[in-house]
């Protein structure tokens, strides 16, 4: 958001899922400020003399204006109000366009703001309180138009009438499809983030993903000073299940080994795979001791899995390698690389087994 954007909006910020709502807000924005300089666009000649309205809707319009300056700041920088705001500004619009109705005889074209409050309607609170706002405007016109000082001939009640259903059914089409849309794009672009960041045979983050999110929890670990651990765990001899059963038994055992580690993991632990039959998990908050017994939970775990490979289950085992930070400046890439070292040491011990530099 541009400067000018943050000055007048305020300082709100809105997710990938909320881009609706952002239009919504701004809208609503946009409309009180409008509706200020409108309001004072009529009082100012008024007070000056230089045009000629009732004083009961120049009090109306004064009463609108403070108002929607009210409302305008109590919105700006928040948008968990927006809902409330905009009900308020929905009530006080229709009390100053029934004002204008009622004290402004001499404006045949003052019949045109009603006009003007149905798409605002549909926009902000939706198409059936769209429709209800459009619904109460048609009936009051046409039972109030009797009792008026001038009231509108047949023809040209006839006239609004029909247009006001017209303009309702439009923005009710509008209103809908532009929701539809919104919500086709939204699932698109949450399918495209999901093929972008996820691996396509487990589900799990791929290494792109799950490095950089891992860099992130390691900054907030610096700045709260919290520990924090790596499990790296490699699959033991799993190029003889692909050379010996085929790649699609070796893609059976990669998803058993993938949902044995995410049922064995916190909702705060990231895990990711990062090679062939290679998977990362990061522990926040965990310390040394914690990261091992996970560790050796997870390797009895995949051990004990025995998924269907060809016609006859094959015991899978795994080696892991546990790393701690030792120092507030640690990246992703140097603990990493601890884990590395420390699973290759549990290879060369003779594997299905936990190890770390600790301990080697």
């Amino acid at each position: 958001m541009s400067i000018l954007g943050k000055y007048f909006f305020g300082n709100v910020d809105f997710p990938e899922n909320e881009e609706y709502r952002e239009f919504q807000y701004k809208f609503l924005m946009v409309l009180l400020a409008v509706g200020v300089l409108a309001t004072v666009g009529f009082i100012i000649p008024t007070e000056s003399g230089a045009a000629a309205i009732p004083a009961e809707h120049v009090r109306s319009m004064t009463i609108f204006t403070f108002a929607s300056i009210f409302l305008f700041f109590v919105l700006r920088g928040r948008k968990q109000l927006f809902m409330p705001i905009a009900w308020i500004f929905e009530v006080i619009s229709l009390l100053e366009l029934s004002s204008a109705m009622i004290y402004v005889p001499g404006d045949e074209l003052r019949i045109l703001w009603l006009f003007t409050n149905i798409p605002g309607a549909y926009l902000l609170l939706g198409r059936i309180v769209g429709a209800c706002v459009s619904i109460v405007i048609i009936s009051g016109l046409v039972m109030g138009n009797a009792y008026m000082a001038a009231p509108y001939s047949a023809n040209a009640l006839a006239t609004a009438v029909i247009s006001m259903i017209y303009s309702a059914a439009f923005f009710h089409a509008y209103a809908r499809q532009s929701i539809y849309f919104y919500m086709r794009m939204r699932s698109s672009n949450e399918k495209l983030k999901f093929m972008a960041t996820r691996d396509p045979l487990t589900g799990m983050l791929n290494a792109r993903s799950y490095y950089e999110i891992c860099e992130g929890l390691i900054k907030l670990a610096h700045r709260n000073k919290t520990p924090y651990s790596v499990l790296f765990v490699d699959l033991d001899h799993f190029k003889s299940i692909n050379d010996t059963y085929g790649h699609a038994a070796g893609d059976v055992v990669l998803k058993a080994v993938a949902d044995c580690l995410a049922n064995n993991l916190r909702e705060s632990d990231v895990l990711g795979r990062i090679g062939g039959e290679e998977f990362s998990l990061f522990l926040p908050n965990t310390g040394f001791t914690d990261a091992l017994n996970l560790a050796e939970h997870i390797r009895y775990s995949i051990e004990s899995i025995m998924p269907d490979v060809g016609e006859s289950k094959r015991k899978i085992t795994a080696s892991i390698g546990v790393a701690k930070n030792e120092h507030s400046e640690q990246s992703m890439l140097e603990i990493q690389q601890q884990a590395d070292i420390a699973m290759y040491r549990a290879k060369a011990a003779g594997r299905n087994r936990v190890s770390s530099l600790e301990n080697a």
